[in-house]
């Protein structure tokens, strides 16, 4: 079905199914470097961006001496970046994750751990570490916990029966330990912006979270992907028409890292969206990573240009 919706788009790299000079995007200032801790995750949701579940191990868990590895790079590239994210996957359970933690934290960096907040944040050696990391890194540590709905029933049923319930749980955990926390949310519900972010508003305020629904950085409700739906290509005239910028995109400040099954080194790819498409995949180093970036993907378009959206924070 995907296929037969957006049929004859997505192919060349350099014009649009209409014949039109296809968008591309440069690294302008890499702010934010992502590592893709393994896409193994507790949980299997219904439009996973990325198709991570209990079972899916196409891209391994990265180890400590590959983060630092492209830790040394940043460096050695004299790239501007001040955050590292991680992502997953759920993070937490790639056994090594407070390690990698603690190295980008050490070298300087603001560190954002995307995670569900559920049983492989709550283990007791994993709190450990995280409560020892927060007291001597707290004001650069932030964990953004994936809330799909404000209610239970609109949660699990992306995420599964009593998911909901897990994860404030373990959000109300790291409030109460200090951390820093934000939140991300779905528009999947055919409610507004500002209906989701008052609805959550309300749930924040009902259970004393510090995290304000009304910022975008605190509350980031994405756009849905949904590979059914006919998406546009965007040419080089689309810039002016929707009166956007290459800048605005994410490929023009971030760069992921991955390591797939398999592979003997990690390779770094164009967006946190994209690591399975080899057209995405800009080489195993930073410096090969500066490469431009061909609007080539209906997430490009969907998600980043149209729906205005970034995994940074």
């Amino acid at each position: 079905m995907k296929d037969q919706v957006n049929a004859g788009k997505f192919h060349d790299p350099e014009t649009t199914a209409a014949g039109a000079q296809r968008a591309r995007v440069r690294l302008e200032s890499p702010r934010t470097l992502w590592f893709n801790t393994g896409t193994l995750c507790n949980i299997e949701c219904r439009n996973c961006y990325i198709l991570s579940s209990p079972s899916n191990d196409a891209l391994v868990y990265l180890c400590e001496a590959e983060v630092t590895d492209y830790l040394d790079q940043i460096q050695e590239a004299q790239w501007p970046v001040r955050e590292i994210g991680f992502t997953g996957g759920e993070p937490y359970m790639n056994p090594e994750m407070p390690a990698l933690i603690e190295r980008a934290l050490e070298r300087g960096y603001e560190v954002l751990v995307l995670t569900n907040a559920m049983q492989p944040l709550m283990r007791p050696r994993v709190q450990k570490a995280l409560v020892a990391l927060n007291a001597r890194y707290g004001d650069r540590l932030t964990h953004r916990v994936s809330v799909d709905h404000w209610t239970a029933e609109g949660h699990d049923a992306v995420r599964g029966k009593g998911s909901f319930d897990l994860t404030l749980k373990g959000m109300r955990w790291l409030g109460a330990e200090g951390f820093r926390i934000t939140l991300a949310g779905r528009s999947l519900w055919r409610e507004t912006e500002a209906e989701a972010r008052r609805h959550y508003g309300d749930l924040i305020a009902a259970h004393g979270f510090d995290i304000d629904p009304l910022n975008p950085a605190e509350t980031v409700i994405f756009p849905e992907i949904d590979e059914t739906v006919e998406v546009p290509e965007i040419s080089t005239d689309c810039w002016g028409i929707l009166g956007k910028s290459p800048s605005d995109v994410m490929c023009a400040s971030s760069r992921m890292v991955v390591k797939r099954r398999g592979a003997d080194t990690p390779s770094v790819v164009a967006c946190t969206l994209l690591p399975y498409d080899p057209r995405f995949d800009l080489g195993r180093t930073l410096r090969e990573a500066e490469a431009e970036v061909a609007l080539n993907h209906p997430n490009c378009a969907k998600f980043c240009v149209l729906g205005g959206a970034s995994c940074s924070g």
